[in-house]
């Protein structure tokens, strides 16, 4: 079942929701929607979960405002779609940039209604090197992401999607996933990037106090896995299960092993 929800005046998100049960929300990373969560949501629902997908504002089909791309706002937004569905004891699952938002929904809003948290190749807690902090892409290597979603966004897709998955994938699943980032607004591809680029996340890894779960692969070369151990020591109690051979793609790389590992987690 597929429905919109405002999160502020003129902008409404699209949530796909599905099965029934104990709830997890799922926010999907850059820059694609939450088509990219299909094959958990076509298995979780046999198991007592209900999957609801949010399509961050910008992409997919949710509405596509010239502004509103920062992390607060865009935490905000994932709090109204709680609300406003009256979720209790949710289970919140972010992959890339979508772990990021996650992690600054929970410090912001004091982990508000969420029981668990688990992050999936995680763009935190600083998705780009800067003073201090030698770890992820160069600022410059984001600035010429967007240079390129300004002039050839599909070529730019392309490439940048060659880099998710260290498994072979057949050429039928690579433009399907491709598609799903044509499928975003160019400004909001832009814009989340410049995010992705100036965000610092540091400071909110303290604030989080529910068992939370880290999924990162070791070949990850969009977000390395030195993020996920800097996410390790910096989240009281967190749990880091390493994927040996998934790279960024961890939801795909190795599915026979990540679903049955989603499953536990989310059982536990």
């Amino acid at each position: 079942m597929g429905y919109y929800i405002q999160v502020e005046r003129g902008v409404k998100l699209y949530v796909e929701d599905v099965g029934a049960g104990m709830p997890v929300l799922l926010v999907h990373g850059w820059p694609i929607n939450h088509k990219m969560y299909e094959y958990q949501v076509n298995q979780l629902p046999k198991h007592g979960f209900r999957c609801i997908g949010v399509d961050l504002r910008g992409f997919g089909k949710s509405d596509r405002p010239w502004t509103g791309y920062s992390y607060n706002r865009m935490a905000d937004d994932i709090r109204v779609v709680i609300d406003t569905l009256g979720l209790e004891k949710v289970r919140l699952v972010g992959f890339s940039m979508g772990g990021a938002i996650a992690i600054r929904y929970m410090s912001r809003h004091h982990c508000h209604r969420v029981i668990q948290l688990t992050l999936l190749s995680a763009a935190a807690p600083a998705f780009t090197q800067r003073s201090g902090y030698p770890y992820g892409m160069k600022k410059e290597e984001v600035d010429s992401l967007i240079v390129q979603n300004d002039t050839d966004r599909p070529l730019m897709l392309e490439n940048f999607g060659k880099l998710f998955f260290a498994s072979q994938v057949s050429p039928p699943f690579r433009s399907w996933f491709h598609s799903l980032g044509l499928e975003a607004a160019s400004h909001a591809i832009a814009a989340t990037a410049v995010s992705l680029r100036d965000e610092d996340l540091r400071p909110d890894l303290g604030r989080i106090h529910v068992p939370t779960f880290i999924f990162h692969g070791l070949l990850d070369k969009i977000c390395p896995f030195s993020l996920a151990l800097l996410m390790n020591k910096g989240i009281a109690n967190s749990i880091l299960l390493r994927f040996e051979k998934s790279g960024h793609g961890i939801f795909y790389d190795q599915l026979d092993l990540f679903n049955p590992s989603l499953l536990k987690v989310l059982r536990s």
